[in-house]
């Protein structure tokens, strides 16, 4: 019944996510089946300036905590909650003070006004180097018989035009993820023969100017093909510049030489002692056949174990639950992670079997109104909303399990329902969120009233008590 009732919900988001499956397809989706509150903001609106609050030592009261889970036998009916008084000292919880507690008295004090308490989401996979973000709308061009290769040719004549705001749009692009409660994220950045290094260079401007924040590793991405584009020279230079990971795209159907451009990628990450981040989009066999591929490289160049991301991967969901089972296995055995923009429609991405077997999975906006798609929003809270609608279901439990997407795998409570998170000397990076649990904040993507990122309020605000 339970796997009748998900095919029937993704039926239903097939038929509003057709575009962006076709999108997907390609390699372009960022988009999803967006569940609209009043208090949801449009994409194109710019989040408000945080208060100030940028004291070193204080107490943030009236905070709601999850405690625990409450039982009907054995099937979780609800989450206990209780209030806090949280202190925040250098960046960390110091403490965690229970209502009633007294806390020192001499300290800075503000009040949450009730919100709960969740850990900070986490973007990992976007692209804060190119969007029309920030400025007038604008719709990508028809998609229709287009090909990857086509919306290649069709960058090359775009970047040059955006490249004179890219550093300022990241910026907003930024601030627009902190109003979402991300304070994390990984960036994929063009080195291509168009922009060079220079979309490289405004987007770690942007980083700089937001580094009290924000925390963004880049990815090095050759987004017009690593052996189409001959930007082996360029990737090693970004590499030098301070890059933390090496992208590669579709060896097949771009670089038409799937061994060889797969080569050429690990050989700079191992020259160089950094990660990889491929785009790999490709449904075909061809896809199945570098995924295998980079799971073998991996186990034959142990420098690379840990250090290895695929993103999308949708020929995964080509695969038969057997092989699916296999390939999760390898790839948890080489701790490779699977970035996941959750896409709808009639990929059927087997995240859940892959986290079972001890896959890292993590998820991201990809596009945010761009060339590419129009439907990013940058908010990972509404990523964990569609896991739940097409693999966890509505439950108490489940809904607050499909939280873990969206933060890294930090959760509140365990499976168990013990808090395990927040607790004294964890990082002091956390949204307030306008609902009474997790479950209810991820079923109706709750608005986020403040977020922090290591004790600094950067978006919404918090009263002085």
């Amino acid at each position: 019944m339970e796997n009748s009732q998900q095919q029937s919900r993704r039926t239903f988001l097939s038929q509003t996510g057709k575009l962006t499956t076709a999108c997907a397809v390609l390699g372009l989706s960022g988009g999803v089946a967006q569940a609209a509150t009043p208090d949801n903001s449009a994409p194109c609106a710019a989040p408000a300036s945080p208060m100030t609050l940028t004291d070193r030592h204080y107490l943030l009261s009236d905070v709601l905590l999850e405690e625990g889970f409450e039982y009907d036998g054995d099937t979780v009916i609800g989450t206990r909650t209780a209030r806090y008084t949280l202190e925040i000292k250098d960046g960390n919880i110091a403490a965690l003070h229970p209502a009633g507690a007294t806390p020192p008295a001499a300290l800075p004090r503000y009040s949450a006004g009730g919100q709960l308490l969740l850990p900070g989401t986490r973007d990992m996979h976007i692209h804060l180097d190119k969007t029309f973000y920030g400025g007038p709308w604008q719709a990508p061009r028809p998609r229709q018989g287009k090909t990857i290769m086509d919306m290649i040719a069709l960058e090359q004549t775009l970047i040059p035009k955006l490249l004179p705001t890219s550093q300022q749009r990241a910026e907003g692009l930024i601030a627009l993820l902190q109003s979402k409660g991300s304070t994390v994220a990984r960036s994929h950045c063009n080195i291509d023969p168009v922009s060079g290094l220079k979309s490289l260079e405004h987007l770690q401007r942007a980083l700089e100017n937001q580094r009290a924040g924000f925390n963004c590793e880049i990815v090095a991405f050759p987004q017009h093909g690593l052996l189409h584009s001959k930007v082996d020279a360029l990737m090693r230079e970004a590499m030098q510049m301070g890059v933390q990971y090496v992208g590669g795209l579709d060896p097949t159907n771009v670089d038409g030489a799937m061994e060889k451009s797969l080569d050429a990628m690990f050989q700079i990450a191992l020259d160089s002692g950094k990660g990889v981040d491929i785009h790999l989009h490709e449904t075909s066999p061809a896809g199945v056949a570098a995924i295998d591929y980079m799971i073998a490289t991996v186990e034959k160049s142990p420098a690379l174990r840990g250090k290895v991301t695929i993103s999308h991967a949708f020929a995964l969901s080509t695969l038969d639950e057997g092989r699916v089972a296999d390939t999760a296995e390898r790839l948890a055995a080489q701790q490779i992670t699977i970035a996941s923009t959750v896409p709808i429609g009639s990929l059927m991405m087997p995240l859940p079997q892959l986290s079972e077997k001890g896959v890292f999975v993590m998820t991201g906006t990809d596009s945010v109104i761009d060339h590419w798609s129009p439907f990013g929003s940058g908010d990972m809270l509404e990523k964990a909303n569609l896991y739940a609608q097409l693999y966890r279901g509505s439950d108490e439990f489940h809904l607050s399990r499909s939280l873990a997407i969206a933060t890294g795998n930090v959760l509140p409570l365990n499976d168990k329902g013990q808090r395990v998170w927040p607790q004294a000397g964890d990082d002091a990076g956390f949204m307030l969120v306008d609902a009474s649990c997790s479950a209810e904040a991820v079923a109706r993507i709750s608005p986020r009233r403040a977020t922090f990122h290591q004790g600094r309020l950067v978006y919404g605000s918090v009263t002085r008590a």
